[in-house]
């Protein structure tokens, strides 16, 4: 076994097999430097010729991650919603663009930055008290790293639509039943079920598998590609808006958000 020495991104290779641990407690949110830091990670795994499959997951049994934190964007500064945007897509695409298989282990809440993280994967796999959403326009946002045509290419518009424009939580056995996830463990099991998978990878062809990958993603990418671009680009026009600084501020202080629409 490999441990990495980085703190940002822990991570361990096993065999042909990374895992990758989401480890920023309370809540393993998303920072700028950990986000640049997966990125560098995937960067060197697409590299290591021995890596076939790579897994990630949140530290503890609560969180997978809730995404970013939401102090970053509490002074409505667009330089600032500028570079995360930049960030969360280039390390979320890079992922993505994995040569091998990526396997996201959802062991607990899986929120905004920390669902579109999952949703970056090629294969979900969630516990039983997993909870998912993309509640960014309950705080005056939305998805920008891929959220709403990741979440859409694999659920359809109509659920897409409930799970963005309704704020609506999905709990593991409802996402099984949408297509968001793949497969449902017990909790506590999901990082052997992950593993279990990723470790099938090693009886195929690397580079089939590599070639399979960029086949089956190839109509999605085609399509997506702007609707990337222009996910961020939207982003950051939240920031000429009040309600991005209601949004966020009434989320932070705990009330209610007193919504303008201007």
């Amino acid at each position: 076994m490999v441990m990495s020495e980085a703190t940002l991104i822990p991570h361990t290779i096993e065999g042909h097999v990374a895992t990758i641990t989401i480890d920023n407690p309370p809540a393993n949110t998303w920072t700028v430097e950990s986000l640049v830091a997966l990125k560098q990670l995937v960067g060197e795994l697409n590299r290591n010729r021995e890596v076939y499959a790579l897994l990630i997951t949140g530290q503890g049994n609560k969180f997978f991650s809730a995404g970013a934190d939401l102090n970053v964007f509490a002074a409505g500064d667009k330089e600032s919603a500028c570079r995360m945007s930049r960030v969360f897509g280039e390390a979320f695409e890079a992922l993505s663009n994995f040569r091998g298989v990526s396997i996201a282990a959802i062991n607990g809440y899986a929120m905004g930055g920390g669902l579109e993280v999952a949703l970056a994967c090629d294969i979900r796999i969630a516990e039983e008290h997993a909870v998912m959403a993309l509640p960014e326009a309950k705080v005056g946002l939305l998805p920008c790293a891929g959220g709403t045509q990741n979440l859409t290419a694999l659920v359809g518009e109509g659920w897409a639509k409930r799970i963005i424009l309704c704020g609506e939580k999905i709990d593991a056995s409802k996402a099984l039943q949408i297509k968001l996830v793949e497969e449902v463990v017990n909790s506590g099991e999901v990082l052997t079920a992950a593993t279990n998978l990723a470790n099938q990878v090693a009886h195929q062809s690397p580079s089939s598998v590599t070639a399979c990958k960029t086949l089956i993603q190839n109509n999605r990418q085609h399509f997506i590609g702007h609707g990337l671009v222009k996910e961020r680009e939207l982003f950051i026009q939240l920031f000429d808006t009040e309600d991005q600084r209601e949004g966020v501020n009434a989320f932070l202080e705990k009330r209610a958000p007193q919504w303008k629409n201007r």
